[in-house]
């Protein structure tokens, strides 16, 4: 599934920011809306630095929605 995937990738960032919220949500414990703010606060912050996150950011908003 593309989704856990990209939740794979954000967990094991290093990043708390999508890290927490994406181990949660792998552990079947995370919360969707506070995920979802997660990934859009990140894109804020980091969604066009160039690096390999940027697009999963989006990728990851438009499956959770």
């Amino acid at each position: 599934m593309e989704l856990r995937a990209i939740m794979e990738k954000f967990a094991a960032s290093g990043w708390d920011l999508i890290a927490v919220p994406a181990q949660q949500w792998l552990d079947g414990k995370g919360d969707k809306s506070s995920l979802i703010e997660a990934i859009k606060q990140a894109d804020k912050e980091c969604g066009s630095c160039g690096c390999d996150f940027d697009p999963l950011y989006k990728k990851a908003l438009e499956l959770l929605a």
